[in-house]
């Protein structure tokens, strides 16, 4: 517990008696205190001090330390000293607590106050869990904060498992292996039991058999688990899923999307996107990332992109059918977007639209202030208390005052202007789905879906609880449900210390990339230069740290850039070694025991995560000075044939890699009406509906598919061809095949690519399906150019 105030040695070891003489045989919790004198002292304790758990403010403190100066470029609240400054004595402590709950809001926090408490509370309520006067004794100061740390902890689901797996059940369900009694004392599966251990089988049983809640319709510990979700996530609400993101995303696009409702979505997306989309009937226009051909890496779809598809369909006068944007934060190679400002701008053009972040690798960001200002649910918070503030009111009128319904006609002038949204017209309407098993602890399939929708409960509550009824099993897995419950918990009581551990490391791992003469011989750590184009990189930074700036590029440039890079991905150019990224991740995991997600052709993708130690930094460390020393070794002694196939290799991986392919177009079968007018939403549930006839298919070789294209024949893709990982697909269905994607899928060196068979060839749709499609267009004109 922080307690700042001007307290004396005497007065320090007083209070501390006190609380020790308040401490019960049964508290759960014991409490350590931690003084500070001032207001710069307690921002730089939080920040070092990751193991607080609540903060006591007593009022009457000075502004400055007497021993370090206030680090707000940590913070990233560079200007904030001189507002600060202006603040009087008696108002420090509510600004203080204000500060605490934007930097730190998982601790809770008490003010211990002389002054007008009742004033006070009206104003301040929702910065403190209890504000207390001074001169009362304030006995109820302590259960206050053993509550406050209680109800955190508390993870009501696991505990109800755990407390049902006591219980001397005697099952008649439709489940054997529900309390191990299948497995214990049988002669075949022995060791099944023996290896998950007797805990996990006893505390399985049947959700409709009693005793537990039910994750279609929960009115007990799992409800109350999910809405300790909502306030870990900053969220509205919060659904479990024990199927993964594949299928969180599956149920927000269901929800969201409706049949002739265009999605804007980022062509780069996982596959489980254009899957949902399908099965919604919505038309999808495929929006561009931009694109590192040097190493065969997508970022993200830059504002101007996005603008300017939204224009067009302003000027086609369809805007209205543009329902959802959905985008990737933070893509798997971390590149991250700035959602508060895709927001504002997206919704001063369309104030109706409906955002998706889909957030399946930044699970962890709510945890750090640096990454939560980046986080959908903190924008969509941020942005509508934004949209309600009366300052904002006057800002939008001297903004529309200047950009007037002239200046909306010329849409070079809209997309070089930075866009306020109609407060009257705009609602805050953002779903972030997320794989919590990625980044925080949770088993396989673990996911949450978070929600700050203004209109969740007109609009959309009712489609959103029958998708999730539509894709949610009636037996979901306890095990996975109950840790879930249990990383919320994890998140708001040792989050921060855990992601400031992450970030420590990946920078140990960093600079030791960096540094060390033989690794940087063959390998090259990819920095925000090289996986952000400098138009998008207001702060200029071209690291996220160094010696002498320590942390302030990394905390400026996620304030400031429209993209910033996420230190915790690290990409590492293996191109020097000659050796291409899948062999080298299998060279990984089959000599070194070390696994890893992602390559490209010529980079691997280390991610650092809450669970990785320094041993395991050192030991990949010390495989990849193993890896370059054989390969100096392995130089060494080639011939000068063999020295020209290893330099030919290298050139190959550095200098050879093939562009990667924009969205070609949807072949006219499946193509919108207006694509002339600058839309080109394509109907891909009709070419996903088709392609389930194999009669309306054939498969091509690839030599075959490069004979008919160069013959002038139009390829269209009949499945969803996906490399994997990263699982992202290069071709949708109804499609059209390019030289440019043909090109890319031949040097595609991963062993998985769903969707394609080498041995068969790309599923493409025959000419007749496409000519009859066509016909029937032509015959019913009112259809708007389905198949």
């Amino acid at each position: 517990m922080l307690i700042v105030g001007t307290h004396s040695a005497v007065e320090q070891k007083a209070l501390r008696r006190r609380l020790e003489r308040k401490r019960r045989v049964d508290n759960d919790f014991v409490i350590h205190t931690v003084f500070v004198r001032s207001f710069e002292d307690t921002l730089n304790e939080l920040r070092v001090n990751a193991n607080l758990q609540a903060v006591v403010i007593r009022n009457g403190f000075p502004l400055r330390s007497q021993d370090c100066r206030l680090a707000t470029s940590h913070w990233g609240l560079e200007g904030l000293d001189a507002e600060i400054e202006a603040v009087p004595e008696s108002e420090r402590g509510p600004m203080l607590g204000s500060l605490i709950a934007q930097l730190r809001p998982e601790l809770d926090r008490y003010l211990v106050t002389h002054d007008n408490v009742e004033e006070i509370a009206a104003h301040t309520g929702k910065t403190f869990k209890r504000i207390f006067f001074r001169e009362e004794d304030c006995d109820e100061l302590y259960p206050s904060i053993m509550r406050g740390v209680a109800q955190r902890y508390d993870t009501p689901f696991f505990f109800a498992v755990r407390d049902h797996a006591k219980l001397p059940v005697s099952n008649f369900h439709a489940l054997p292996v529900s309390r191990g009694k299948s497995i214990r004392n049988l002669n075949w599966i022995g060791d099944f039991g023996e290896f998950y251990g007797r805990d996990l089988f006893s505390a399985e049983t049947s959700a409709t058999s009693g005793g537990l809640d039910s994750l279609l319709e929960p009115v007990g510990p799992l409800k109350r688990a999910q809405e300790n979700a909502a306030r870990a996530f900053g969220a509205k609400r919060s659904f479990f899923v024990t199927n993964g993101t594949s299928t969180t995303n599956k149920i927000v696009v269901q929800a969201l999307a409706s049949p002739g409702d265009v999605v804007l979505i980022d062509r780069n997306c996982h596959k489980s996107h254009h899957y949902g989309l399908a099965l919604a009937g919505a038309r999808v226009e495929y929006l561009d990332p931009y694109p590192l051909n040097d190493y065969s890496i997508y970022g993200g779809v830059p504002l101007r992109e996005l603008k300017r598809t939204l224009l067009a369909y302003k000027r086609a006068g369809t805007l209205d059918r543009v329902r959802v944007l959905l985008l990737t934060n933070s893509t798997f190679d971390g590149i991250v977007y700035k959602p508060e400002h895709v927001m504002m701008e997206c919704l001063a053009i369309a104030p109706h639209l409906t955002f998706l972040w889909d957030e399946a690798w930044f699970a962890f960001a709510y945890s750090h202030p640096t990454y939560r200002q980046r986080a959908a649910m903190k924008s969509a918070a941020k942005l509508s208390a934004m949209l309600e503030d009366s300052d904002y009111a006057a800002r939008y009128d001297a903004f529309s005052a200047e950009v007037n319904v002239e200046a909306w006609k010329d849409d070079e002038r809209i997309l070089n202007t930075r866009l306020l949204a109609d407060p009257s017209k705009a609602r805050v309407r953002v779903y972030a789905t997320q794989s919590t098993h990625k980044t925080l602890t949770a088993l396989r399939q673990g996911s949450m879906i978070h929600i700050w929708d203004q209109e969740f409960n007109e609009k959309t509550e009712e489609a959103f609880n029958e998708a999730y009824m539509t894709h949610t099993s009636t037996s979901p897995s306890y095990p996975i449900l109950t840790s879930l419950d249990v990383a919320r918990r994890q998140v708001e009581m040792e989050g921060y210390r855990l992601v400031k551990r992450k970030l420590e490391l990946a920078m140990r791992l960093r600079e030791q990339l960096s540094r060390n003469p033989l690794l940087k011989k063959h390998f090259r750590v990819l920095g925000v230069d090289d996986l952000v184009p400098r138009e998008y990189v207001e702060s200029n930074a071209e690291s996220c740290f160094d010696e002498n700036a320590g942390w302030s590029n990394f905390e400026t440039a996620w304030r400031t850039d429209e993209f910033a890079l996420d230190p915790t991905h690290v990409t590492l150019d293996i191109s020097a070694t000659g050796i291409s990224g899948d062999t080298f991740k299998h060279k990984l995991m089959d000599e070194h025991e070390i696994q890893i997600n992602k390559t490209s052709r010529n980079t691997v993708l280390f991610i650092v995560n809450i669970g990785n130690t320094r041993s395991d930094v050192a030991h990949l460390i010390e495989v990849l000075v193993k890896i370059a020393r054989e390969t100096d070794d392995k130089l060494r002694d080639l011939s000068t044939i063999e020295r020209g196939i290893h330099d030919k290799r290298v050139r190959s991986l550095t200098q050879e890699q093939p562009p990667l392919p924009n969205l070609s177009a949807f072949h006219p079968a499946f193509r919108a009406m207006n694509s002339a007018l600058g839309t080109r939403d394509g109907d891909i549930r009709s070419a996903f509906s088709l392609s389930l006839d194999n009669a309306n298919c054939e498969y091509l070789p690839l030599t075959e598919v490069e004979g008919a294209i160069a013959g002038g024949r139009e390829l269209v893709s009949a499945s969803l061809v996906t490399p994997y990982p990263p699982g992202s697909p290069i071709l949708v269905w109804g499609q059209l095949i390019s030289p440019a994607i043909l090109q890319y899928l031949r040097a595609l060196d991963v062993r998985e690519i769903h969707g394609y068979q080498p041995e068969r060839g790309l599923r493409v749709f025959r000419k007749k399906t496409l000519t009859r499609v066509l016909d029937a267009q032509k015959s019913s004109p009112e259809h708007g150019g389905g198949a």
